[in-house]
Protein backbone atom coordinates (compact mmCIF):
# COMPACT_ATOMS: atom_id res chain seq x y z
CA UNK A 1 0.00 0.00 0.00
CA UNK A 2 3.27 2.14 0.67
CA UNK A 3 3.88 2.89 -2.94
CA UNK A 4 0.39 3.85 -3.67
CA UNK A 5 -2.07 7.09 -2.03
CA UNK A 6 -1.30 9.14 -5.36
CA UNK A 7 -3.20 12.23 -3.76
CA UNK A 8 0.52 12.77 -2.07
CA UNK A 9 1.86 14.02 -5.70
CA UNK A 10 -1.06 15.14 -6.76
CA UNK A 11 -1.62 17.38 -3.95
CA UNK A 12 1.00 20.03 -5.36
CA UNK A 13 0.98 19.37 -9.04
CA UNK A 14 1.35 23.10 -10.25
CA UNK A 15 3.09 24.72 -13.23
CA UNK A 16 3.60 28.29 -12.06
CA UNK A 17 4.92 29.24 -15.28
CA UNK A 18 1.63 29.08 -16.60
CA UNK A 19 0.38 31.54 -14.24
CA UNK A 20 0.79 35.44 -12.97
CA UNK A 21 -0.01 37.03 -9.81
CA UNK A 22 -3.34 38.49 -8.66
CA UNK A 23 -3.09 41.00 -6.35
CA UNK A 24 -5.59 43.74 -4.63
CA UNK A 25 -4.17 47.37 -4.97
CA UNK A 26 -5.56 50.18 -3.17
CA UNK A 27 -5.24 53.33 -4.97
CA UNK A 28 -4.94 55.66 -2.37
CA UNK A 29 -2.73 54.36 -0.08
CA UNK A 30 -0.92 52.28 -2.72
CA UNK A 31 -1.19 49.25 -0.43
CA UNK A 32 -1.21 46.16 -2.68
CA UNK A 33 -1.68 42.54 -1.38
CA UNK A 34 -0.99 39.35 -3.10
CA UNK A 35 -3.89 37.03 -3.00
CA UNK A 36 -3.03 34.42 -5.83
CA UNK A 37 -3.08 33.88 -9.59
CA UNK A 38 -4.38 33.84 -12.74
CA UNK A 39 -4.05 31.91 -15.72
CA UNK A 40 -1.84 33.85 -18.39
CA UNK A 41 -4.14 32.32 -21.13
CA UNK A 42 -6.93 34.80 -19.21
CA UNK A 43 -4.62 38.26 -19.46
CA UNK A 44 -5.97 39.07 -22.57
CA UNK A 45 -9.87 38.85 -21.40
CA UNK A 46 -9.18 40.70 -18.05
CA UNK A 47 -7.48 43.51 -19.75
CA UNK A 48 -10.99 44.45 -21.01
CA UNK A 49 -11.62 45.38 -17.69
CA UNK A 50 -11.15 48.95 -16.62
CA UNK A 51 -11.07 47.64 -12.91
CA UNK A 52 -8.11 45.34 -13.53
CA UNK A 53 -4.17 46.51 -14.10
CA UNK A 54 -2.04 44.25 -16.23
CA UNK A 55 0.87 44.06 -15.98
CA UNK A 56 4.19 42.15 -17.65
CA UNK A 57 3.95 40.20 -14.15
CA UNK A 58 0.62 40.36 -12.15
CA UNK A 59 -2.55 41.44 -12.88
CA UNK A 60 -4.04 43.78 -10.20
CA UNK A 61 -7.45 44.94 -9.16
CA UNK A 62 -8.10 48.78 -8.26
CA UNK A 63 -10.18 49.56 -5.36
CA UNK A 64 -10.68 51.05 -2.57
CA UNK A 65 -11.42 48.34 0.39
CA UNK A 66 -14.65 49.83 0.32
CA UNK A 67 -15.76 49.82 -3.42
CA UNK A 68 -13.85 46.17 -3.84
CA UNK A 69 -16.30 43.70 -3.58
CA UNK A 70 -18.54 45.13 -5.11
CA UNK A 71 -16.02 45.89 -8.70
CA UNK A 72 -14.82 42.39 -7.95
CA UNK A 73 -18.25 41.06 -8.47
CA UNK A 74 -19.30 42.75 -11.54
CA UNK A 75 -15.98 41.62 -13.32
CA UNK A 76 -16.95 38.06 -12.42
CA UNK A 77 -20.60 38.06 -13.27
CA UNK A 78 -19.12 39.63 -16.97
CA UNK A 79 -16.78 36.13 -16.69
CA UNK A 80 -19.54 34.28 -15.82
CA UNK A 81 -21.56 35.65 -18.81
CA UNK A 82 -18.28 34.64 -20.95
CA UNK A 83 -18.04 31.19 -20.01
CA UNK A 84 -14.63 31.58 -17.95
CA UNK A 85 -16.43 31.29 -14.47
CA UNK A 86 -18.01 27.58 -14.19
CA UNK A 87 -19.89 26.24 -11.74
CA UNK A 88 -21.54 29.30 -10.19
CA UNK A 89 -22.37 28.28 -6.75
CA UNK A 90 -23.97 31.87 -5.34
CA UNK A 91 -21.59 31.14 -1.95
CA UNK A 92 -19.61 34.07 -0.26
CA UNK A 93 -16.21 33.27 0.13
CA UNK A 94 -13.50 35.00 2.12
CA UNK A 95 -10.43 36.35 0.73
CA UNK A 96 -7.56 35.77 2.98
CA UNK A 97 -4.43 37.93 3.64
CA UNK A 98 -1.36 36.37 5.12
CA UNK A 99 -2.78 36.01 8.41
CA UNK A 100 -5.42 33.60 8.59
CA UNK A 101 -8.16 35.83 10.35
CA UNK A 102 -6.88 38.76 8.12
CA UNK A 103 -10.29 38.73 5.64
CA UNK A 104 -9.35 41.32 2.63
CA UNK A 105 -12.39 40.86 0.33
CA UNK A 106 -15.34 38.32 -0.33
CA UNK A 107 -15.61 36.54 -3.66
CA UNK A 108 -17.87 34.21 -5.09
CA UNK A 109 -17.04 30.44 -4.60
CA UNK A 110 -16.81 29.85 -8.25
CA UNK A 111 -14.06 32.52 -8.92
CA UNK A 112 -11.66 31.36 -5.96
CA UNK A 113 -10.02 28.79 -8.04
CA UNK A 114 -9.88 30.82 -11.00
CA UNK A 115 -8.33 33.43 -9.07
CA UNK A 116 -6.22 30.73 -7.05
CA UNK A 117 -7.27 32.10 -4.20
CA UNK A 118 -6.80 30.20 -0.79
CA UNK A 119 -10.13 28.70 0.90
CA UNK A 120 -10.45 26.55 3.09
CA UNK A 121 -12.52 23.33 4.04
CA UNK A 122 -13.71 21.23 6.71
CA UNK A 123 -14.16 16.98 5.84
CA UNK A 124 -15.23 14.65 8.67
CA UNK A 125 -14.45 10.95 8.43
CA UNK A 126 -17.39 8.98 9.43
CA UNK A 127 -16.31 5.67 11.41
CA UNK A 128 -17.66 2.63 12.99
CA UNK A 129 -15.25 1.51 15.99
CA UNK A 130 -15.07 -1.91 17.42
CA UNK A 131 -15.49 -3.16 21.69
CA UNK A 132 -11.72 -1.63 21.86
CA UNK A 133 -12.52 1.65 20.35
CA UNK A 134 -10.57 0.82 17.51
CA UNK A 135 -11.50 1.93 13.86
CA UNK A 136 -13.50 -1.26 12.29
CA UNK A 137 -15.62 0.41 9.46
CA UNK A 138 -15.17 3.95 7.39
CA UNK A 139 -18.16 5.70 5.62
CA UNK A 140 -17.43 6.75 2.20
CA UNK A 141 -19.70 8.84 0.22
CA UNK A 142 -20.19 9.12 -3.69
CA UNK A 143 -20.60 12.22 -5.31
CA UNK A 144 -23.70 13.43 -6.96
CA UNK A 145 -23.21 13.31 -10.91
CA UNK A 146 -24.53 16.81 -10.92
CA UNK A 147 -21.48 18.34 -8.83
CA UNK A 148 -19.78 21.17 -9.87
CA UNK A 149 -16.40 19.46 -8.94
CA UNK A 150 -15.31 15.61 -9.04
CA UNK A 151 -19.23 14.79 -10.33
CA UNK A 152 -19.33 10.96 -9.12
CA UNK A 153 -16.20 10.57 -7.47
CA UNK A 154 -15.81 9.34 -3.91
CA UNK A 155 -15.65 11.24 -0.68
CA UNK A 156 -15.79 11.76 2.78
CA UNK A 157 -18.60 10.98 4.72
CA UNK A 158 -18.95 15.31 5.20
CA UNK A 159 -16.85 17.78 3.30
CA UNK A 160 -17.42 21.29 2.19
CA UNK A 161 -16.02 24.66 1.74
CA UNK A 162 -16.02 27.50 4.54
CA UNK A 163 -18.00 30.26 3.39
CA UNK A 164 -17.58 33.68 4.92
CA UNK A 165 -18.05 33.97 8.39
CA UNK A 166 -18.34 30.32 9.77
CA UNK A 167 -15.52 28.80 11.40
CA UNK A 168 -14.26 25.32 10.21
CA UNK A 169 -16.24 23.69 12.58
CA UNK A 170 -19.48 25.31 12.62
CA UNK A 171 -19.14 24.43 8.12
CA UNK A 172 -18.68 20.51 9.48
CA UNK A 173 -21.53 21.15 11.94
CA UNK A 174 -23.31 22.41 8.86
CA UNK A 175 -22.21 20.20 6.18
CA UNK A 176 -23.10 17.13 8.66
CA UNK A 177 -26.77 18.22 8.65
CA UNK A 178 -27.23 18.67 4.84
CA UNK A 179 -24.84 15.85 3.72
CA UNK A 180 -25.24 13.17 5.70
CA UNK A 181 -28.17 13.67 8.28
CA UNK A 182 -25.49 14.19 10.96
CA UNK A 183 -27.60 15.49 14.16
CA UNK A 184 -25.38 18.55 15.87
CA UNK A 185 -24.91 16.92 18.92
CA UNK A 186 -23.48 13.90 17.25
CA UNK A 187 -20.80 15.93 14.98
CA UNK A 188 -19.85 17.96 17.92
CA UNK A 189 -18.16 14.81 19.15
CA UNK A 190 -16.04 14.94 16.49
CA UNK A 191 -12.18 15.15 16.75
CA UNK A 192 -9.54 17.47 15.27
CA UNK A 193 -7.00 15.89 12.64
CA UNK A 194 -4.43 17.34 10.79
CA UNK A 195 -4.97 20.72 8.58
CA UNK A 196 -3.76 19.63 4.76
CA UNK A 197 -2.44 22.03 2.12
CA UNK A 198 -3.56 21.38 -1.60
CA UNK A 199 -1.87 23.70 -4.24
CA UNK A 200 -2.82 21.88 -7.87
CA UNK A 201 -4.04 22.87 -11.01
CA UNK A 202 -7.08 21.63 -11.52
CA UNK A 203 -9.49 22.33 -14.66
CA UNK A 204 -11.06 25.66 -13.50
CA UNK A 205 -7.48 26.94 -12.37
CA UNK A 206 -6.08 26.25 -9.20
CA UNK A 207 -7.04 24.60 -6.17
CA UNK A 208 -5.05 26.17 -3.11
CA UNK A 209 -7.22 25.15 -0.29
CA UNK A 210 -6.21 23.66 3.50
CA UNK A 211 -8.69 20.79 4.95
CA UNK A 212 -8.80 20.62 8.18
CA UNK A 213 -10.03 17.08 9.61
CA UNK A 214 -11.69 15.88 11.54
CA UNK A 215 -13.00 11.93 12.97
CA UNK A 216 -16.21 11.07 13.72
CA UNK A 217 -17.15 8.15 15.56
CA UNK A 218 -20.96 6.86 14.82
CA UNK A 219 -23.04 3.97 16.03
CA UNK A 220 -23.40 1.13 14.45
CA UNK A 221 -27.07 1.43 13.73
CA UNK A 222 -26.45 4.95 11.74
CA UNK A 223 -27.21 5.43 8.52
CA UNK A 224 -26.46 8.50 6.86
CA UNK A 225 -29.59 10.26 4.66
CA UNK A 226 -28.60 13.13 2.12
CA UNK A 227 -30.40 15.82 2.51
CA UNK A 228 -28.84 18.65 -0.12
CA UNK A 229 -28.52 16.28 -3.22
CA UNK A 230 -24.71 16.68 -3.50
CA UNK A 231 -24.21 12.98 -2.58
CA UNK A 232 -25.63 10.03 -4.67
CA UNK A 233 -25.11 7.25 -2.08
CA UNK A 234 -23.01 6.29 1.16
CA UNK A 235 -21.36 2.76 2.07
CA UNK A 236 -19.97 1.30 4.97
CA UNK A 237 -16.92 -0.51 4.04
CA UNK A 238 -14.95 -3.16 6.37
CA UNK A 239 -11.59 -0.80 7.37
CA UNK A 240 -9.39 -3.02 5.19
CA UNK A 241 -11.16 -2.41 2.68
CA UNK A 242 -11.64 1.02 2.83
CA UNK A 243 -8.14 1.84 2.83
CA UNK A 244 -7.99 -0.10 -0.25
CA UNK A 245 -10.33 2.13 -1.95
CA UNK A 246 -8.96 5.55 -1.01
CA UNK A 247 -4.89 4.34 -1.70
CA UNK A 248 -6.22 3.20 -5.02
CA UNK A 249 -6.54 6.93 -6.44
CA UNK A 250 -10.99 6.53 -6.83
CA UNK A 251 -11.55 9.45 -3.76
CA UNK A 252 -11.09 12.96 -4.54
CA UNK A 253 -7.46 14.34 -4.16
CA UNK A 254 -8.46 16.13 -0.83
CA UNK A 255 -10.77 13.13 0.49
CA UNK A 256 -7.70 10.86 -0.04
CA UNK A 257 -5.78 12.99 2.35
CA UNK A 258 -8.34 13.15 4.66
CA UNK A 259 -8.47 9.44 4.93
CA UNK A 260 -4.91 8.57 4.69
CA UNK A 261 -4.33 11.26 7.96
CA UNK A 262 -7.09 9.01 9.48
CA UNK A 263 -5.15 5.67 8.84
CA UNK A 264 -2.15 7.19 9.99
CA UNK A 265 -3.48 8.99 12.96
CA UNK A 266 -5.07 5.76 14.34
CA UNK A 267 -2.16 3.37 13.01
CA UNK A 268 -3.90 1.06 10.62
CA UNK A 269 -0.98 0.65 8.45
CA UNK A 270 1.90 -1.78 8.33
CA UNK A 271 5.05 -0.71 9.92
CA UNK A 272 6.52 0.34 6.47
CA UNK A 273 3.80 2.29 5.40
CA UNK A 274 2.87 3.75 8.32
CA UNK A 275 6.62 5.26 8.56
CA UNK A 276 6.77 6.33 5.01
CA UNK A 277 3.96 8.12 4.18
CA UNK A 278 3.64 9.96 7.97
CA UNK A 279 6.77 11.69 6.18
CA UNK A 280 4.93 12.44 3.22
CA UNK A 281 1.77 13.67 4.69
CA UNK A 282 3.57 15.48 7.29
CA UNK A 283 5.32 17.79 4.20
CA UNK A 284 1.42 18.58 3.05
CA UNK A 285 0.08 20.04 6.82
CA UNK A 286 -0.06 23.24 8.17
CA UNK A 287 1.32 23.66 11.78
CA UNK A 288 -1.17 25.79 12.71
CA UNK A 289 -4.48 23.84 13.20
CA UNK A 290 -6.09 26.53 15.95
CA UNK A 291 -8.82 27.60 13.16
Amino acid sequence: MSARWPALDAARRHDAVRRIAFELRDPASGETRRVGSVARAHVGALAAFPALCVEADCVALIAAAAERNDRWAEINLALRARGLLVGWRAEAFPVRGSGDHEILAVVERAAARFYGLLTWAAHANGYVADAAGRPAQLWIAERAATKATDPGKLDNLVGGGVPIGQTPFETLLREGEEEAGLPRKLTAKARRGAAIELHRDVSEGVQQERVFVHDLALPIDFEPRNRDGEVAAFRRHPIGEALEIAASGAMTVDAELVTLDFALRHRLLDARAQSELTHRLAALCHRDTSA
